[in-house]
């Protein structure tokens, strides 16, 4: 294992996510070994609810491709964000490739149901939770990344919006249609539950829920 040349490398825990990358990039393994385990979770979350396989791939590009490009990190800003954008360029990618139809594939408008995808790998026993992982994967692709990011990551909008790739002001519109997408398709699903109306409140509660559930899988 080479020897860790970035600053505190006596202590990897008090290295900088930039640091880390920037020792990897030289060929630290070490350093490349850290940053994977400091972040191994979150790239895990963004593709659980998305896809049925290929995750162990899909993962392991999504680090290689954040070290290729490293040179786009110029740490002044949130380096998970800049790695989930990594880890949106590689769903988009394998996406084309698995389905090869370059018009069912406008994320702003196609959802994983209308995909016809396999459904979550992420189980709860909690009706209401369930619900509203099936709703998530019913919205526009871009919308579903949009609210994982803040439900599961719990991501500011302009980290949201570092990582999609947008405006500050376009991301947040995204977010309040995401949350108002995902509420009427929670109240189809949830019609005739008494008590389960899909307020603001609820959805907080329950995507608390799934993220510990999804932290266990």
């Amino acid at each position: 294992m080479a020897t860790a040349s970035y600053p505190g490398a006596d202590a990897v825990t008090g290295a900088t996510d930039g640091e880390l990358l920037e020792a990897w990039g030289r060929g630290d393994r070490s350093a490349g070994e850290a940053l994977f385990a400091r972040h191994f979770e979150s790239v895990v979350r963004f593709f659980q609810n998305k896809l049925d396989r290929d995750h162990d791939d899909l993962i392991q590009q999504t680090f290689l491709g954040c070290l290729e490009g490293r040179a786009q990190y110029r740490g002044d800003g949130s380096f998970r964000a800049f790695l989930l954008g990594v880890a949106k360029n590689v769903l988009g990618k394998h996406l084309r490739q698995r389905y090869r139809d370059p018009e069912a594939l406008d994320f702003a408008h196609v959802s994983f149901a209308e995909l016809g995808a396999s459904p979550s790998l992420v189980i709860t026993a909690d009706q209401q939770q369930q619900l509203m992982l099936t709703a998530l994967r019913r919205i526009p692709i871009d919308h579903q990344v949009a609210l994982e990011l803040h439900y599961w990551e719990d991501m500011t909008a302009a980290e949201i919006a570092a990582t999609l790739g947008q405006p500050l002001g376009t991301c947040k519109t995204r977010l309040r249609r995401a949350k108002q997408l995902l509420a009427a398709e929670l109240s189809d699903l949830l019609a005739g539950a008494q008590g389960a109306e899909a307020t603001a409140s609820r959805l907080d509660t329950w995507a608390a829920g799934i993220r510990r559930q999804i932290d266990r899988v």
